[in-house]
């Protein structure tokens, strides 16, 4: 199973992915996590990645494309994976398009997570606050441009894959386990 999770920031995508991890024992690939990762590890590119996502921007595409192109490749995807945070914008769609035929894979779907802007800012502030984060995409400043960049750069997926009829909508606002049982729904 191939798919991706779309969905503003906040929106639960990585919550929901854990649970299809474990579900259908196929990896997430989270081009933050991964991002993320190579912050830590202050390689060249997470730093120059840490600078762009510090101001809430999103990193190139090049970047992205060629991180999520070696991934895809990895054994643990072969039977399948998930992603969540990519793509982004209608031109890394269509990459990904091209890798995946170019790799003799499709996606089965594209789940995209509802939710409510006001409700997602009060989410991640409480997250935030109630883990200590350190991550400074975790405050409204940047959260509210990270949304603003969502709507401007990737919500136009959203028609993108209707017409390639791979769009399943969930309500994202619903209780963490009728999110999960509406993907399920959607995917089955």
């Amino acid at each position: 199973m191939r798919l991706i999770l779309l969905g503003p920031p906040g929106a639960g995508k990585g919550t929901q992915a854990k649970i299809l991890v474990e579900a259908y024992g196929i990896p997430q690939l989270s081009t933050g996590d991964i991002l993320r990762a190579a912050i830590a590890a202050k390689t060249p590119m997470g730093l120059a990645a840490k600078e762009i996502m510090d101001r809430g921007d999103l990193v190139s595409d090049a970047v992205v494309n060629g991180i999520i192109s070696e991934r895809l490749d990895a054994e643990d995807c072969k039977p399948g994976f998930i992603l969540d945070g990519f793509p982004r914008t209608i031109a890394q769609a269509e990459a990904l398009e091209g890798m995946l035929k170019d790799k003799g894979m499709a996606l089965d779907a594209v789940i995209e997570i509802k939710a409510d802007t006001d409700v997602l800012v009060e989410r991640v502030v409480k997250r935030a606050r109630e883990s200590g984060s350190a991550r400074a995409d975790d405050n409204e400043d940047v959260l509210r441009k990270r949304l603003d960049v969502y709507k401007e750069q990737t919500a136009p997926l959203i028609a993108f894959y209707d017409k390639k009829g791979l769009l399943k909508s969930v309500d994202g606002m619903a209780p963490v386990e009728e999110v999960t049982a509406a993907i399920r729904a959607a995917i089955e």
